[in-house]
C-alpha cells in the first residue's frame, strides 16, 4: 500500500503534531512492516514517533476520526507477525518514549515509558542492588514485553510479565488515557484491567507507561551445564527438580541440533547432545546445596560432563550463547527464512510433546532444532526454510499444526510466550472455545471501530 492511501488531511494533521517525527519514506515503512517471523511483510502508510503519552493520545484521536488502523511498534522482535500492519495505516514507533520515570527502591518497583528496554532499565538499576528479571532473550522494550505477556529464561523463578506488571498507562481507541490500577501490593477494587491489557498485543489499547516489580540481586549466582543421553532423561531431571521445590532461577533445554548451532556460532565446544543449562541464586551455601542436589538428580538420569561456575564472565558467556540461539540457528542454513514457533504444556506432558514433535521433524529436508524454558513447560521449535520452496513451508506448517494440537490435547496452550499475532489465530477457538466470543465482546467495547492492530489475535466471530 502506498503512502497516498492515507487521507491527506490526516497526514497533514499528523505532521502538524509531530513535525519530522512523521515519515512516509519507503525505507522507514519497510522497517516497520516486518518482524522476526516468517510472515509476509506489509508496509504501513506512515510511521509516527511520539515522545509522550499525550502525543500518542493525539495520534489516536486523529486516526479514530478517520478510522485509520494503528499498530504499536517496539523493538521489532515479534515471532508471530504481531507488528505487521495487515491493513496499512499508522505504525506508532514507541522507541522514542525511553524515559525511566521513577525508581522506588523502598517499594521494589519502577515506572518507565514503553520504549525503555530491559537492558536499559537494568543498567539504570545497577547501583541500587535491584534488578528487573524478565528476560525473553532479545533486548525487547518493556512496552512490547507487556503487550505480549513475555517471559523467558527466568520465568521458572520470577514468573512472566503477567506477575511483574503492577499497573499500566494505556491510550484507548478514542484517545482517552487511563491508568489500570494503583501501586498498592494488592487490591480488591474493580476489574483486573492490568491483566486485560497485558498480553493483548496492541489490540485493545496502546500501552505507554508501565510500573514493574523489582527484585534484589542475589548474593551469589552460579551457572551449570550438563549433557544427557536423551531428551527424555533431561526432562525427567527437570520434573524431579521442580517437584523437590528447589528455588532454581533458570532451567533451559537445548537439543543436540541446537547445541550444534551454538557451538558453531558462539565458538563453544559443548558435547553435541541434549543439554540443560541451569542457574542457581542465593547465598553461597544455598547455591552450593542446590547445585549438588541437581547434579545428583542429573547423574541419576545418565547426565555427563557436569560443569558449574560462579564466575561472572563464564556465566555471561554461557547465557549469551543461549540468548544468541535465534541467530545461531539462522547461521546453520544461511539465506533461509526462519520459522520459530512455541507451545507450553503442563510439565508432566512436556516429554511426550517434544518426543512426538522430534519424530515429525526427523525426516524433514530442512534444519530443525528445539530449545525450551522447560522449568515452566515451554519449548520452542525452530525450522530454517528455503525461501523459494513452498513444499518446505507446507511441511513446516503441518509439523507446527500437529505440535500445537497435541499440546492442546494434553492441557497446554498454542503459545507460551511468542504471542498469537497472525500465526496462532487459527488455534484460538480450539483452545478457548466459547470464551473467544467473550474476548470479542471486550474487543468491541474497547475498540468498536477495530482500529487497533486489526487482523491479530482473535479469529473471526462465529457465524
Amino acid at each position: 500500500m502506498s503512502a497516498s492511501a492515507l487521507a491527506p488531511a490526516l497526514l497533514e494533521a499528523l505532521k502538524a503534531l509531530l513535525g519530522n517525527r512523521v515519515s512516509t519514506s519507503e525505507s522507514d515503512r519497510a522497517q516497520h512492516g516486518r518482524d522476526e517471523s516468517s510472515h509476509t511483510p506489509q508496509l504501513p502508510d506512515a510511521v509516527c514517533r511520539p515522545e509522550s503519552t499525550e502525543e500518542v493520545s493525539a495520534i489516536v484521536k486523529l486516526c479514530a476520526i478517520n478510522k485509520t488502523p494503528i499498530v504499536a511498534y517496539g523493538a521489532g522482535s515479534s515471532l508471530e507477525g504481531a507488528l505487521i500492519p495487515l491493513q496499512g495505516g499508522i505504525s506508532i514507533d514507541l522507541t522514542g518514549m525511553n524515559q525511566i520515570l521513577s525508581v522506588r527502591p523502598e517499594d521494589l518497583d519502577a515506572t518507565v515509558q514503553a520504549g525503555v528496554t530491559r537492558k536499559q532499565l537494568n543498567a539504570h538499576l545497577r547501583d541500587t542492588g535491584l534488578f528487573f528479571p524478565i528476560d525473553p532473550g532479545a533486548d525487547a522494550t518493556i512496552g512490547g514485553m507487556s503487550a505480549t505477556r513475555a517471559s523467558g529464561t527466568n520465568a521458572v523463578r520470577y514468573g512472566t510479565m503477567r506477575e511483574n506488571v503492577v499497573n499500566l498507562t494505556v491510550v484507548l481507541a478514542d484517545g482517552r488515557i487511563i491508568r489500570t490500577r494503583s501501586r498498592a501490593k494488592k487490591s480488591s477494587a474493580g476489574y483486573d484491567l492490568t491483566g486485560i491489557f497485558v498480553g493483548s498485543e496492541g489490540t485493545l489499547g496502546i500501552i505507554t507507561e508501565i510500573t514493574v516489580r523489582l527484585y534484589g540481586i542475589p548474593e551469589v549466582m552460579a551457572a551449570a551445564i550438563c549433557a544427557f543421553p536423551t531428551v527424555e532423561a533431561a526432562i525427567d531431571t527437570v520434573i524431579q527438580t521442580i517437584q523437590m521445590g528447589l528455588p532454581i532461577s533458570r532451567m533451559e533445554l537445548l537439543d543436540d541440533r541446537a547445541i550444534e548451532a551454538v557451538n558453531n556460532y558462539s565458538k563453544l565446544d559443548l558435547p553435541v547432545a541434549p543439554t540443560l543449562f541451569f542457574e542457581f541464586a542465593g547465598s553461597q551455601s544455598s547455591v552450593e546445596e542446590q547445585a549438588a542436589i541437581v547434579e545428583d538428580l542429573a547423574r541419576g538420569e545418565g547426565a555427563s560432563s557436569w560443569r558449574w561456575s560462579t564466575d561472572a564472565d563464564e556465566r555471561g558467556k554461557l547465557w549469551q550463547a543461549r540468548h544468541d540461539i535465534h541467530w545461531a540457528l539462522r547461521a546453520i542454513r544461511p539465506g533461509t527464512r526462519g520459522w520459530g514457533t512455541d507451545v507450553c504444556v503442563p510439565i508432566s506432558a512436556l516429554a511426550e510433546v517434544i518426543r512426538e514433535t522430534r519424530k515429525h521433524c526427523a525426516q524433514a529436508p530442512f534444519f530443525t532444532a528445539m530449545v525450551g524454558h522447560v522449568g515452566d513447560g515451554n519449548f520452542h521449535l525452530s525450522m530454517q526454510l528455503d525461501r523459494d520452496d513452498p513444499a518446505e513451508f507446507e511441511l513446516a506448517s503441518a509439523i507446527n499444526d500437529r505440535m500445537v494440537h497435541l499440546a492442546l490435547k494434553l492441557g497446554g496452550t498454542c503459545t507460551g510466550e511468542h504471542g498469537v499475532g497472525i500465526g496462532k489465530m487459527k488455534f484460538m477457538r480450539a483452545e478457548h472455545g466459547d470464551a473467544i466470543d467473550v474476548m470479542h465482546l471486550i474487543k468491541d467495547a474497547l475498540d468498536p471501530d477495530g482500529i487497533f492492530n486489526p487482523g491479530k489475535v482473535l479469529p473471526p466471530k462465529a457465524a
